[in-house]
C-alpha cells in the first residue's frame, strides 16, 4: 500500500469507523456508487475541458484524469459483475452538492473553487478506499489498493491546478482551502440517511 499521510493531513478529519461498519453491511451499494462516483469524475473533468479551452496545463490534466475514471468505471462494473451484482439507480449523495453549493460563481474564483472542491473529493476518494480496503475480500481489496496512487496524483493534479490559476494571495487562498476542509468534514462525519460512498455515519434510526 503506498504512503498516503499526506492526504490524511490535507483532510481535516479521517472517516469515522461507523461508516466503515456501515460500508462493510452494505457492500453492493459500496460497488454500485463507485462506478457512480467513477463516471461522475470523468464527467467533472470534461466540463472543465469544455469550459476553460483556453487553460492548456487543465486541458492535458483532465484529459489524462477522465481516461483513468473511465477505466476505473469499468474495472468496478467488472467485478461487479463477477459478484452478480445488478446495477441499479441509486440517488446522490448530499456530500458533492453540499460541497458545491458554497463555490463563487464568478470567474476565476469559480474555477478555483471548483479546483479545490475536485481535490477534496479526490482526497476523500483516496482515503476511504485506504480505510475500506483491509476489511473487504483479496480481490476488492486489492482492487482498492490498486487505485490509491491514482487518486493521490488527481488529489494534487486539483490542487496544483488551483494554486497556479488562483488570483489571490497564498493566505487567501489557504484560507479558501480550510473553509472547504471544515465543510468537507462535516459532510462525511455527521448523520446521513443513506448510504453512499461519500455519506455520513448512519442516522439514528
Amino acid at each position: 500500500m503506498i504512503d498516503i499521510s499526506h492526504i490524511k493531513n490535507f483532510l481535516s478529519c479521517p472517516t469515522p469507523s461507523a461508516w466503515v461498519d456501515w460500508a462493510l453491511d452494505n457492500q453492493d451499494l459500496l460497488l454500485i456508487d463507485h462506478a457512480n462516483c467513477e463516471k461522475k469524475a470523468a464527467a467533472s473533468a470534461m466540463n472543465l475541458m469544455y469550459r476553460y479551452v483556453d487553460k492548456s496545463d487543465l486541458l492535458k490534466k483532465m484529459s489524462q484524469l477522465a481516461r483513468e475514471e473511465l477505466l476505473h468505471f469499468e474495472q468496478v462494473v467488472t467485478l461487479m459483475e463477477e459478484k452478480d451484482i445488478e446495477y441499479i439507480h441509486l440517488s446522490p449523495s448530499r456530500y458533492a452538492s453540499g460541497l458545491r453549493d458554497q463555490m463563487r460563481t464568478h470567474e476565476p474564483a469559480r474555477l478555483v473553487d471548483t479546483l479545490i472542491v475536485g481535490a477534496f473529493v479526490e482526497a476523500r476518494s483516496c482515503e476511504r478506499f485506504s480505510a475500506i480496503a483491509p476489511s473487504l475480500d483479496d480481490k476488492t481489496s486489492r482492487f482498492y489498493n490498486s487505485l490509491l496512487r491514482s487518486e493521490s496524483r488527481h488529489y494534487e493534479d486539483y490542487l496544483g491546478l488551483a494554486r497556479q490559476y488562483d488570483e489571490t494571495s497564498p493566505t487567501e487562498l489557504n484560507d479558501r482551502i480550510r473553509f472547504f476542509a471544515e465543510l468537507e468534514a462535516e459532510l462525511v462525519s455527521t448523520p446521513d440517511n443513506e448510504f453512499r460512498f461519500h455519506s455520513g455515519i448512519p442516522a439514528a434510526s
